[in-house]
């Protein structure tokens, strides 16, 4: 059953998504289980340009905006004993799809209808749509009130302007009406301190190989640690977006299965979270693996584990660990290791460890960033060298060696004590589909950056005056022209101030005044669509 009915999913999306919603059967999943998964769109199917979402998407961190390429499944299946049915057990999932990579905000939707749906059916789904539709659009930043069978949450979902590693609380007010509030900390965090248990003694070389955008793969007892742990991965990096693809929970029927399981090419460049014991062969080339049992938090500290060699992992059955010839570039950072084993012994809160988790990998990852942000930044051309009647100045060439040259004064050693190869990380690094995305995004911010710049360039210009002193022909060109820049600062967003689009405006006003009626008429027309 789909719900609404109008929904265009093509034969391949629902394919995926049938394999996708239900545990490998050697997972035993009883009861009611939780997890995620991400599944590519079709290559036919249409992208919609200008839609909603994009406009929303402008203020959002990197790492929250969404990928038109990929859709999120957000799963609640049930399995338990029934008798009365043939196979002798009730199994069923309702599963949310979504192009927002909001894990926490979807799995507490599901928790609220999912046991309902399971009751009571496809009329139920209908009175949840209808509450769905009441809600407000996802704008961030603002807190958001989302009525759903009873119950208000309320959540902020972030800006790129909120502090990295700040979360704003939602406070959880009494509200006069009979509704229940549940105030949501986070819509997209998870348990990270949870999930990197099982493998916490390797938490500096698993953000290393994310770092990298190394082929690696999480083998779990069940989809729910599966994607957890994957989605943990991917955050470690953050505020760096990880560029590559990333599978929560893969299956041997998904249509990617060949492509990235063939033994004729290396590895690709994705994370993959995996539970059928096929994969322990299937992937045997890969070059990291890590292994985890069940996500249990330990009353007791992980005992040291050592990495463990590939040749070792021939069934699911081998032991938790990591298991890898990679050698980390940076030296083990011991004290993180003992505060959380400290936090271990004296029973701290889940929830306050990965807060101190979350803290060391940014960080680590700031460290790492803010020589190539200095660096980059030097790139731009000097405002003086703007002129309002040439184009933009191009920005200069990012070299590997001239960026290098810069550690030695302004490396990461000025905030991260950690001692180490430095320099062989970030070589490893500019070769990364995770610089590649950054360096693009930075790029993009800063020719626009410029164009802006251009544009307030011309608005202190006396247009009028120059217009008077050109030919006809010359003039007609530059009204062209600076419609056609005011066109582009609306579509690509440029960082202009209001101000100085009506000054242009007024300016282009201007200077059609000035000509002759039937140039006016045809300039008046021209441009404006």
């Amino acid at each position: 059953v789909i719900y609404p009915p109008h929904s265009k999913l093509t034969d391949k999306e629902k394919t995926n998504i049938c394999y996708l919603s239900f545990p490998d059967s050697n997972s035993g999943c009883l009861g009611d289980t939780q997890f995620c998964f991400r599944f590519r769109r079709s290559s036919g199917r249409k992208v919609s340009l200008c839609c909603f979402l994009d406009h929303l998407d402008r203020d959002l961190p990197v790492y929250l905006k969404k990928d038109p390429a990929y859709y999120y499944g957000y799963v609640y299946f049930r399995q338990v004993r029934d008798k009365s049915l043939k196979r002798g057990y009730f199994q069923k999932s309702l599963v949310l799809i979504s192009k927002l990579p909001y894990v926490h905000f979807f799995r507490t939707v599901l928790k609220q209808i999912a046991p309902e749906y399971f009751e009571k059916s496809e009329a139920f789904l209908e009175a949840v749509c209808s509450d769905i539709d009441r809600w407000p659009p996802p704008v961030p930043g603002e807190i958001l009130h989302l009525p759903i069978m009873g119950v208000v949450m309320k959540l902020r979902i972030p800006t790129y302007r909120d502090k990295p590693g700040t979360t704003q609380v939602v406070q959880n007010m009494h509200q006069a009406d009979a509704q229940i509030s549940v105030a949501l900390p986070t819509v997209h965090e998870v348990d990270l301190f949870r999930c990197f248990c099982p493998v916490f003694f390797h938490i500096q070389m698993l953000w290393e190989l994310v770092l990298l955008g190394e082929p690696l793969v999480v083998m779990a007892p069940s989809p729910s640690e599966s994607s957890e742990t994957v989605l943990a991965l991917v955050s470690c990096i953050s505020p760096l977006k990880y560029c590559s693809d990333f599978r929560p929970y893969f299956t041997i029927h998904d249509s990617e299965f060949k492509e990235y399981t063939t033994r004729t090419q290396a590895p690709p460049s994705v994370i993959l979270g995996v539970t059928n014991p096929f994969f322990a062969k299937t992937l045997q080339h890969w070059p990291h693996i890590i292994r985890i049992g069940d996500i249990k938090l330990p009353g007791e500290v992980p005992k040291q584990m050592k990495v463990k060699k590939l040749k070792n992992l021939k069934t699911l059955d081998s032991k938790p660990g990591v298991y890898t010839s990679y050698k980390t570039y940076l030296n083990k950072d011991e004290e993180i290791i003992k505060q959380l084993q400290k936090g271990v012994q004296q029973k701290r809160p889940s929830e306050a460890q990965s807060v101190i988790l979350r803290r060391y990998f940014l960080e680590l990852t700031e460290s790492f960033i803010i020589p190539l942000e200095r660096y980059v930044a030097s790139l731009m051309p000097l405002q003086k060298c703007i002129s309002p009647w040439k184009s933009p100045p191009q920005l200069r060439q990012f070299s590997q060696e001239d960026f290098m040259k810069t550690l030695e004064k302004a490396g990461p050693q000025l905030t991260s004590g950690l001692k180490g190869d430095w320099i062989g990380l970030y070589r490893h690094f500019l070769k990364s589909p995770n610089f590649d995305g950054w360096f693009r995004s930075r790029q993009k911010e800063m020719t626009q950056k410029l164009e802006a710049l251009h544009l307030e360039a011309l608005c202190n210009e006396n247009l009028v005056f120059w217009s008077q002193k050109h030919t006809e022909v010359e003039t007609v060109d530059l009204v062209l022209k600076l419609k056609n820049k005011l066109l582009q600062a609306g579509r690509e967003h440029l960082p202009v101030k209001t101000d100085t689009l009506k000054k242009l405006q007024t300016h282009i006003d201007d200077i059609i005044l000035a000509l002759p009626d039937d140039l006016q008429d045809i300039l008046l027309k021209t441009g404006t669509t």
